[in-house]
């Protein structure tokens, strides 16, 4: 007897855009970073997307695996490069490293974006909005203009919501058993 596993997609994604969201209402200015920040990017961001990426990884899906496994861990190094000052284990990250680092993860996020374009218009348009973030935030870390940081907080809100759509979708589809919200 086969039995089916369940899509562990939306979870990664939930765990991905309410977080994102978060973050980048932050960035566009209507909030500092407290707590509430900080435990979504541990708890929702991080361990539950680690947690879909190993669930992907039972199912065979690479893409998957890789993406959430990834990104939850992304989640995890922020919220320590935001603690680990505050908490006297080390010395606070320079905006310009930290242009860097989002960087890197820009990099990675543009040859996921080239992985994404066989899946649907919302995937591809979740990671093609992710890349430029990342780049938008570097952006802002290089040259310290805080127009550019409110402009990729706006965007960043977008690419969150992107992404509880694509969940959302997943989950209604699946439960109806037809299409209840597109994603072509």
């Amino acid at each position: 007897m086969e039995s089916k596993l369940a899509n562990p997609a939306p979870l990664g994604l939930m765990g991905f855009g309410m977080t994102t969201v978060l973050l980048n209402i932050h960035n566009a200015g209507f909030f500092p970073i407290s707590a509430m920040i900080l435990a979504m990017g541990v708890f929702f961001g991080g361990m539950a997307q680690i947690i879909a990426g190993i669930m992907e990884f039972k199912k065979g899906n690479t893409f998957g695996t890789t993406a959430f496994t990834s990104y939850g861990l992304f989640w995890l190094t922020l919220v320590a490069l935001i603690i680990m000052p505050k908490l006297g284990f080390a010395e606070a990250t320079p905006d310009a490293y930290m242009g860097w680092y989002l960087v890197m993860w820009g990099i990675f996020t543009l040859f996921m974006f080239l992985g994404a374009l066989k899946g649907n218009k919302v995937i591809r348009f979740v990671f093609f909005s992710l890349t430029l973030l990342f780049f938008l935030l570097a952006v802002r870390d290089f040259t310290g203009n805080e127009a550019i940081g409110v402009l990729a907080g706006w965007e960043g809100i977008v690419c969150g919501a992107s992404a509880i759509y694509l969940a959302m979708a997943e989950v209604l589809n699946e439960q109806y058993d037809r299409v209840v919200l597109p994603i072509g």
